[in-house]
Formats: C-alpha cells, structure tokens, sequence
C-alpha cells in the first residue's frame, strides 16, 4: 500500500503571514506492506495531522492512499519535505506529531 504525507503550512507566525513554500508540493510517499494494514488503517481513518509550535506557526501533514501512478506524479514534483520528516516518522510510530 502507497501512502501520500503533504504537508502544508496552515498558519503563518511570519511578518506578512505566508509561507515562503506556499503553493509549492511537499510531500512523501511511504510504502507499507501487508503485516502493517492496523497501522496504515488507523493513519489514513484520521486523514490529516496538525501541530502548532509557540510561535504561531502551524503544519498540517494530510495523508491518503494512492496508487503507483499517483505515486510517480508526486515523486516526481515534490520539493522534498521541508525538513519535517520527523513529523512522518512521529505519525507512524505514535499516531499523532510529537518531538520525540
């Protein structure tokens, strides 16, 4: 199974309120197999994941199912991850962002 993370960043601690990637895809794609159907159902049932750091900025990580060609477009176009990983790791293994 395919699994599309993108992330967006929904709310802005900048001066003039936007993101300098807005408009831009950032986005990973994750296989998993079989043996992990509980953990990939339970990620994609809560469908999107919000994390607010004290300075009012805030990243949302949406995550689906996709298929390979789906998969291809967004390898393809994606600017990397923005440095925030950690966030997808996080979602995997806990459920939700948490700092590890």
């Amino acid at each position: 199974m395919l699994i599309a993370f993108i992330l967006t960043m929904p709310n802005c601690g900048s001066w003039n309120g936007k993101w300098t990637g807005e408009g831009i895809l950032y986005a990973r794609v994750k296989s998993f197999t079989v043996k992990d159907k509980e953990k990939t159902n339970a990620i994609l049932e809560r469908g999107g994941y919000y994390y607010r750091w004290d300075d009012g900025w805030g990243a949302n990580v949406s995550v689906k199912k996709i298929n390979g060609k789906e998969a291809t477009k967004i390898r393809k176009n994606t600017k990397g991850f923005c440095g925030y990983d950690w966030m997808i790791g996080s979602i995997i293994r806990h459920g939700e962002i948490l700092i590890d």
